[in-house]
C-alpha cells in the first residue's frame, strides 16, 4: 500500500503543477468596456490606471501580456498599487471613454496621440497622464523594472507623495 502511494505521488505533482500552468494561461487582461466607471474605481481607491494599447496581430503586445500583464494580475501583488484595461486598436470595439462619451477603441488613441503598439499609459481618475508612457518593449530584461518605476510614479502622484521620491526613470515625458 505505501509503494503504491509513493508511486502516486509524482503523478499527482505533475497534475498540480499541470493544473497551476493552466491557470495561469487563463488569466486575462481586463479589456476597457467603461473608463468613466474604471476612473470612479480609481478615484475611490486612490489608485492610478494602466491602459495599455495593443492591436490584434502584435507578438510584442502577446509578449507584454504574457510575460508582465497577466503575472501581475495573477500574483495578486498589484491589486492596491494600480488598475489595469487593455485597450485593442485594431478591433472595431467602443468603450465609455473617462468623460461618459461612446467612442471607438482607434478614437481614443488618437485622443492620447499612441501610435505605437504596445504602448503603455498611466493615468489618473479623470484620464490625465501620469507618468511618461512606455512604447513597445526592447530590452524585456529590464522592462519589469521600468515598468515598476512607472506603476510606483504613477501611485505616489495619485496618493500626493513628495515628488523627490518619485522614481526618475519614469518622470513625464520620458519614453522606455
Amino acid at each position: 500500500m505505501t509503494r503504491q502511494l509513493y508511486k502516486a505521488i509524482p503523478a499527482f505533482c505533475a497534475l498540480f503543477f499541470s493544473m497551476l500552468l493552466s491557470a495561469q494561461a487563463e488569466v486575462d487582461v481586463p479589456v476597457a468596456t467603461d473608463l468613466q466607471a474604471d476612473g470612479n474605481l480609481a478615484a475611490d481607491r486612490r489608485l492610478p490606471i494602466l491602459l495599455a494599447f495593443s492591436a490584434i496581430n502584435c507578438g510584442y503586445c502577446d509578449l507584454l501580456e504574457e510575460e508582465f500583464l497577466q503575472p501581475m494580475l495573477l500574483g495578486g501583488e498589484y491589486e492596491d498599487r494600480i488598475i489595469i484595461r487593455k485597450i485593442v486598436l485594431d478591433d472595431g470595439s467602443r468603450l465609455t471613454g473617462f468623460n461618459g462619451q461612446r467612442r471607438d477603441a482607434a478614437s481614443l488613441s488618437d485622443h492620447y496621440r499612441v501610435f505605437v503598439t504596445p504602448t503603455l499609459l498611466f493615468v489618473d481618475s479623470s484620464g490625465s497622464e501620469l507618468t511618461g508612457r512606455m512604447l513597445g518593449i526592447n530590452t524585456p530584461e529590464l522592462f519589469g523594472s521600468y515598468l515598476d518605476d512607472c506603476i510606483d510614479t504613477a501611485l505616489m502622484k495619485v496618493r500626493g507623495t513628495d515628488s523627490a521620491q518619485w522614481p526618475s526613470s519614469c518622470l513625464a515625458g520620458t519614453q522606455h
